[in-house]
């Protein structure tokens, strides 16, 4: 059985508490959490601390997120996600663990930002994947085992080439029966171009006025009326 865990000392931009925040952050959806025990994450574990996970810095894709040290000096790892949905938007900072074999940390299922009823729940390597597939009685996405070091390298926008390999990769899921199938078979995974079109403005900038094209009309009703008094006098 999955269980959800919200991180006591968790806020936005600092420790305790929730506050609103700037665009830029809603954008990032910068989360602060401090975990009092190791927690793995797709590739390795963390220590107990406190961590900031952040959107990636980039337009063009909405699925990556990195984990950061308390100060943001320190990036921890880039990681794949697909979106995770709540019947609810979280009115704080959650996030959602899988079970976990005995005596090893709690894996990071999903992370969900205030106000948002989708999540980013995080995709793992194919080993440990079918391992929490077990563990859990519910399907992990995974992706190629290779890809694992990836998660670790260093990434500031997103589209480093190590990165754009895991984007680019064939995502699975792997079901509690050892089976891989095919990820859309259990995850509502969007499409890319529909979720470029929904992150469009409703209605874009007015970026010239119609006056160039009065003046134009007006000039071309000028030359129409020469023309035809120049018909007339001959």
């Amino acid at each position: 059985m999955n269980r959800t865990i919200v991180i006591l000392l968790a806020g936005l931009g600092f420790l305790g508490g929730i506050v609103p925040r700037a665009t830029a952050d809603e954008w990032d959806q910068k989360t602060i959490f401090t975990f009092s025990g190791p927690v793995e994450i797709p590739g390795q574990v963390l220590s107990a601390g406190t961590y900031v996970f952040k959107m990636a810095d980039s337009s063009s894709d909405r699925n990556i997120v990195q984990v950061f040290s308390k100060d943001e000096k320190h990036l921890y790892g880039t990681f794949l996600s697909i979106p995770d949905q709540r019947l609810r938007p979280a009115g704080k900072p959650i996030i959602t663990f899988d079970e976990r074999a005995a005596r090893s940390p709690e894996a990071v299922r999903a992370w969900f930002y205030p106000g948002d009823d989708y999540g980013h729940q995080f995709v793992y390597p194919k080993p440990k994947a079918v391992a929490l597939a077990k563990a859990n009685n519910t399907p992990v996405p995974s992706m190629p085992a290779e890809l694992a070091a990836n998660t670790t390298k260093p990434a500031a926008t997103g589209n480093e080439p190590h990165v754009m390999a895991m984007k680019q990769a064939h995502l699975k899921a792997q079901k509690p029966t050892e089976e891989e199938v095919e990820i859309a078979e259990v995850f509502a995974v969007p499409d890319p171009v529909q979720t470029a079109e929904a992150q469009l403005p409703a209605e874009l900038p007015q970026t010239a006025s119609f006056f160039p094209l009065i003046g134009l009309v007006g000039l071309l009703s000028v030359v129409v009326a020469l023309g035809l008094a120049a018909a007339r006098v001959r």
